[in-house]
């Protein structure tokens, strides 16, 4: 089983993005696997979309529901989704969290309409190390 088949399969993932100054920002989402990805959904206006959209750069982390790591971080690259692609995002955390997921959806689409989540893909660069983009 490949790091990312591991990770697709927790219930949620550890994702931890980066502010300017290099400090991290641990938050655990629900995950599902997107092809070669990792993919999570979130609020429109987080800040970690906010961090994603400056920088890629993330790690991501199996945990519990309060974010607690049981395993190692992944490296990876990370990019907000489309319209397009946040609905198939939602449609495969549907289909993994079942009754919990489609109540969860529905009730963020009832607050926040359509626009207000976005799909996060989540691509390993597993021998990278964060903060550390090479020779430019």
């Amino acid at each position: 089983m490949t790091t990312l088949d591991r990770l697709g399969a927790e219930k949620y993932v550890l994702l931890t993005t980066f502010r300017k100054d290099g400090r991290a920002v641990p938050t655990p989402v629900w995950v599902v696997r997107d092809g070669d990805a990792l993919a999570a959904w979130t609020v429109a206006d987080s800040g970690k979309v906010k961090r994603i959209r400056r920088s890629g750069e993330v790690t991501v982390a199996p945990c519990d529901v309060r974010g607690r790591p049981h395993g190692a971080a992944v490296p990876g690259r990370a990019a907000i989704c489309d319209p397009a692609q946040t609905r198939r995002i939602r449609e495969l955390l549907k289909q993994k969290y079942r009754l919990v997921g489609r109540l969860s959806l529905l009730g963020s689409r009832l607050r926040r309409g359509e626009g207000g989540t976005v799909g996060i893909r989540v691509v390993l660069t597993e021998g990278a190390v964060p903060g550390d983009e090479g020779p430019r």
